[in-house]
């Protein structure tokens, strides 16, 4: 039988531990544990938590922002209530982030772009291929998302990324895209498309700043890491 939270000593309760230390001190089972509020009585709360979040563990933690009412209420001791309480701190969590994205308003390097396309696409369990719109002075105009892949591809062409920046009348564009895998090291595709969109860039009288890979709290510039050398 697993041990309750309420024969834990109480510094080790997770509750108490967010009260004395702060949220950052929890660990994600303890900071589920606190939304679960309670488990069965053959299992606590930390093990329910556990088994939530082993469920999703293959995608990441991030997989939880994708998950139904009904998904997560297959997991016993976890019922609709429950369910809809994580669901819902999860959806205030992303709004919160897409808001602070949304802040940044001019790109002065590829931290700027990634601060701005990491809560929009972190999260997305297939891969997303977008374009960043720019102004002559480098303000966000627009970031639409151009393709939708499988788990672990999305292609684009030039024609799809160009027609954006046409019709928003860009000045220069930022490729963005996500692996969901959260490994945000380039493929030799993305290489590839990239550069390709460069030479386009430069016929089109658009240029193409940089390519963003967004991972898991992490993201890599194609050019500032130096693979379009």
């Amino acid at each position: 039988m697993s041990v309750l939270v309420r024969d834990l000593p109480e510094d080790e309760r997770p509750r108490e531990k967010l009260l004395q230390n702060g949220a950052d001190s929890l660990s994600d089972i303890e900071l589920l544990s606190i939304l679960l509020r309670t488990g069965t009585k053959q299992r606590s709360v930390i093990r329910v938590a556990e088994e939530v979040l082993a469920k999703y563990k293959d995608k990441g933690i991030h997989a939880i922002s994708q998950i139904s009412p009904r998904d997560i209420s297959t997991i016993p001791g976890v019922g609709p209530a429950k369910a809809a309480t994580v669901i819902a701190a999860v959806t205030l969590g992303k709004r919160i982030a897409t808001r602070e994205a949304k802040e940044v308003k001019t790109i002065r390097g590829p931290k700027d772009a990634a601060d701005y396309a990491m809560p929009l696409l972190r999260d997305e369990v297939q891969e997303h291929f977008a374009v960043m719109l720019l102004d002559m002075k480098n303000h966000i105009m627009h970031m639409p998302i151009v393709t939708t892949g499988t788990l672990s591809a999305s292609v684009a062409h030039p024609r799809e990324v160009f027609r954006q920046a046409i019709e928003h009348s860009a000045a220069s564009v930022i490729l963005v895209h996500n692996h969901p895998s959260g490994d945000t090291h380039p493929s030799r595709e993305d290489i590839q498309v990239t550069k390709r969109m460069i030479e386009v860039g430069k016929i089109m009288d658009i240029p193409v700043l940089d390519h963003i890979i967004i991972g898991d709290n992490d993201f890599c510039s194609l050019k500032e890491d130096g693979f379009l050398n």
